[in-house]
C-alpha cells in the first residue's frame, strides 16, 4: 500500500511539473494547435481544413477584444479566473430546467480550449479549474486575451481572430470595426451554426446588444485594471 501511495505521489508531482512547465512555455510562445482543433478535424462533418493564423494582440483590433469581453465575460479584468455571480446564476438557471447555460469566464474558456477537450464531466471540469488557476497565476490578463483570441473557434474550421476576420470580412483582424467585431463575438456561443456575415435576425439582435454593452463599457485598458 505504501508503494502505491508513493507511485501516485510521483505521478502527481510530475503532472504538476509538466503542466506548470507548459503554461510557462505558452506565456511566451504562440499556441500552434489545440485539442479542439484536432478533434474537430476528425469529426464526420468537418470541412477538413484548419484555418489558424496566430497574431500578437497588438495586431488584433481593440474592438474585437472589447466585443468578446462584453459578450462573454464583462468581469474579465476584475476576477481571478472565476465569476462566482455568473456561476451561481447559471446553477440556478439549470436547476430550474431551463436551457443549459455555463458560467465560464474567458480565462476558463482559454484553459479548456488550449489544454483540454470539449466534454462535460466533473473530471474535465476539475482540470479546467486547475489550468485556469495556473494561467491566472502565470500569465497576465492581456496574455490570456491574446491566447483566447488566437485559439477559439470562430467558424467551421476557423480558429482565431485573424482567420475569422479574413474569412468573414476579407480583412486583417487589426482592421475590424466595432460592427464587424460585435458580429464575430455574437456567433461565439455556436460558431459552427451561426454566421457573422451575413447575419440572421438573431445574430443581428445579439450584435446590437453587444455594441450597446461596448458603448457602456468604455475604454479597454489592461494595465490600469491589473494595477
Amino acid at each position: 500500500m505504501h508503494n502505491i501511495f508513493r507511485f501516485i505521489a510521483k505521478i502527481l508531482v510530475w503532472f504538476v511539473i509538466i503542466t506548470v512547465g507548459i503554461v510557462v512555455f505558452y506565456k511566451w510562445v504562440p499556441v500552434p494547435i489545440t485539442p479542439l482543433m484536432v478533434i474537430r478535424y476528425f469529426e464526420k462533418d468537418s470541412p477538413k481544413l484548419l484555418n489558424h493564423d496566430w497574431e500578437p494582440i497588438e495586431n488584433i483590433s481593440k474592438n474585437l477584444q472589447l466585443a468578446v469581453i462584453c459578450s462573454e465575460d464583462q468581469s474579465f479584468l476584475k476576477h481571478t479566473g472565476f465569476d462566482l455571480n455568473a456561476i451561481e446564476k447559471a446553477y440556478e438557471n439549470n436547476k430550474k430546467g431551463k436551457r443549459v447555460k455555463g458560467g465560464s469566464t474567458i480565462s476558463q474558456q482559454t484553459a479548456k480550449n488550449v489544454f483540454l477537450w470539449p466534454q462535460r464531466s466533473w473530471f474535465r471540469k476539475g482540470l479546467e479549474v486547475y489550468f485556469t488557476f495556473l494561467i491566472e497565476t502565470i500569465w497576465d490578463k492581456e496574455r490570456i486575451m491574446e491566447v483566447y483570441l488566437n485559439s477559439i473557434e470562430m467558424g467551421n474550421g476557423i480558429y482565431g481572430a485573424e482567420s475569422a476576420a479574413q474569412y468573414w470580412f476579407k480583412k486583417p483582424a487589426s482592421k475590424l470595426s466595432k460592427l464587424e467585431a460585435s458580429a464575430i463575438a455574437a456567433i461565439l456561443p455556436n460558431p459552427r451554426k451561426y454566421k457573422a456575415n451575413p447575419v440572421t435576425n438573431y445574430i443581428a439582435s445579439r450584435k446590437s446588444w453587444i455594441m450597446t454593452q461596448m458603448n457602456f463599457y468604455g475604454t479597454l485598458n489592461y494595465k490600469t485594471e491589473d494595477e
